[in-house]
């Protein structure tokens, strides 16, 4: 970002896990919660209208059980209701809001059909009614709050048919319609009455689920900060102890949780971890140790020869002294090497190497190769077949020929090299003749600077990192070196897989 650039402002959200799970689970809970109340307010909208619609089917039975009885009906009432007859220009009755069209003079619904004769049998059938929408006019002389406005509309109206002839004269009479009429009895059903039910439940409705929701939400925040903040606990204590811990004084452990949950393998885990570098750091104090010693053996060694050799000009073999500081040189560059090429092995990630190698003749090219040594070798290389592998043949060379050098400092007459294919894999074996390796150090001989030989000079011994540099370069190539128990000598082992041959490819 530019120094003259202005500061972006960041959106503020909280830094700590506990504040933000309990955002999280308010928001959660505010969207829960939202939803409910959203179909609370929607099911109390609905069965209001329900009621409302109830409402209506009541006032037209009460109408009609009314009208049966011969009673004219009043104007009072909670329903729009509107009776008409046939042969009648006027409305019968009329109330609950139709007086705002003056049915008195014409009535607003239409009226039925003229009753059919002979009356129909009764069948002794459910009372039932009919629901249909109906157009209502508009009127022009209306006012504010009138319940059907001044244009009018479509409404669903319910309605029920009463013959006059099943009336008593009296009751007919009554009624003012003829003998032979047919009455209809309208209900409105007003959406907005349901609406008016529905309001005033619904607001009541969700006042109160304003305020639950909100006392939830804050009741819901502060359990789960609470919660994490104690769950976060060895947590806490987990990051104080691990802060403690240095790169050269690893040796801190954690305290693992009884519980048995995410903190106890998270505990586990840091512990392992905080071993393997215990483990890493006292193997490098180690090797730090044992270069130091090794090298200071041959710098000790040139070192005095050479001032033995200043000191004392005229007394010394020159020769003699040069060959003496030539060996311990050469010495040293070995040691040098091979302390390079395990700092390289430690670093380098393992990769799989497109190359293709025949170990067969690999073995017979170094064993012919191989150069003279103080004592008279024999060396044989026993194999039936090519065997391939894949890596890289400078590797495997340095592999070969470490396991050879191990062989020929220890061997008495005879070195004996096999090679070969097992099902998938290729064994390579080097047995020597010599004194052999005891049991209980079967492992230890692969460690760094481990001779077992201590009892030699260490002029004619070895740096004690062939066969630590030989077992590294057998697992980068997915292989194993061990030893291999044998009555007569040591026999090292090595099982690489087998690579199919380039022909197959």
């Amino acid at each position: 970002m530019n120094a003259t650039e202005p500061r972006r402002r960041r959106w503020p959200w909280p830094r700590s896990v506990r504040a933000r799970t309990a955002l999280a689970a308010a928001s959660a809970a505010a969207a829960i919660l939202v939803g409910i109340g959203w179909w609370v307010h929607h099911d109390v909208y609905r069965q209001s209208r329900q009621i409302a619609y109830g409402q209506a089917q009541e006032q037209l039975l009460a109408l009609v059980d009314q009208l049966k009885e011969g009673g004219v009906p009043a104007r009072r009432s909670a329903v729009p209701y509107e009776i008409v007859a046939t042969g009648r220009r006027a409305a019968v009755a009329y109330g609950g809001g139709m007086e705002e069209f003056d049915p008195g003079t014409r009535h607003v619904l239409p009226a039925p059909p003229k009753a059919e004769l002979p009356v129909p049998p009764d069948d002794g059938a459910a009372w039932g009614y009919t629901t249909r929408p109906i157009h209502i006019p508009a009127r022009q002389d209306s006012k504010p709050g009138d319940r059907f406005g001044t244009d009018g509309g479509t409404y669903l109206v319910m309605y029920d048919d009463v013959r006059a002839d099943e009336l008593s004269r009296d009751k007919v009479a009554a009624l003012g319609v003829a003998t032979d009429a047919r009455l209809r009895v309208y209900v409105v059903v007003l959406p907005h009455a349901g609406e008016d039910i529905a309001g005033s439940i619904t607001k009541a409705t969700d006042r109160l689920l304003l305020r639950a929701g909100l006392v939830s939400l804050v009741l819901i925040a502060a359990v789960a900060y609470f919660a994490v903040r104690i769950a976060l606990r060895p947590v806490e204590a987990i990051r104080v102890l691990t802060a403690s811990v240095t790169a050269t004084d690893p040796r801190e452990r954690v305290t693992v949780p009884a519980t048995g949950h995410e903190i106890t393998a998270l505990a586990t885990t840091i512990n392992t971890t905080l071993q393997r570098l215990d483990n890493a750091a006292a193997q490098q104090r180690r090797f730090v140790a044992d270069a130091a010693h090794e090298l200071r053996s041959p710098l000790t060694t040139l070192l005095a020869s050479l001032e033995v050799a200043l000191a004392y000009p005229e007394r010394t073999d020159w020769p003699a002294a040069v060959t003496t500081a030539a060996r311990q040189t050469r010495r040293l560059q070995a040691l040098a090497e091979d302390l390079l090429l395990l700092a390289r092995l430690d670093t380098r990630t393992p990769t799989a190497s497109p190359e293709t190698v025949d170990l067969t003749a690999l073995a017979s090219r170094l064993t012919e190769q191989y150069p003279p040594t103080e004592q008279p070798l024999t060396l044989t290389c026993d194999s039936t077949a090519p065997a391939y592998v894949h890596g890289n043949p400078d590797e495997y060379e340095r592999l070969l020929r470490n396991l050879l050098d191990n062989a020929a400092c220890h061997a008495a007459h005879r070195i004996q090299i096999t090679v070969r294919n097992q099902d998938d894999w290729v064994v390579l074996t080097v047995h020597d003749d010599g004194p052999g390796v005891p049991t209980e150090d079967a492992e230890r001989i692969f460690e760094r600077f481990v001779r077992l030989d201590d009892a030699r000079s260490r002029d004619h011994g070895g740096t004690g990192l062939g066969l630590a540099i030989a077992r590294d370069l057998a697992h980068r190539h997915q292989g194993t070196l061990t030893l291999t128990p044998r009555t007569l000598g040591a026999c090292f082992q090595l099982r690489l897989p087998q690579a199919p041959t380039p022909a197959e490819k």
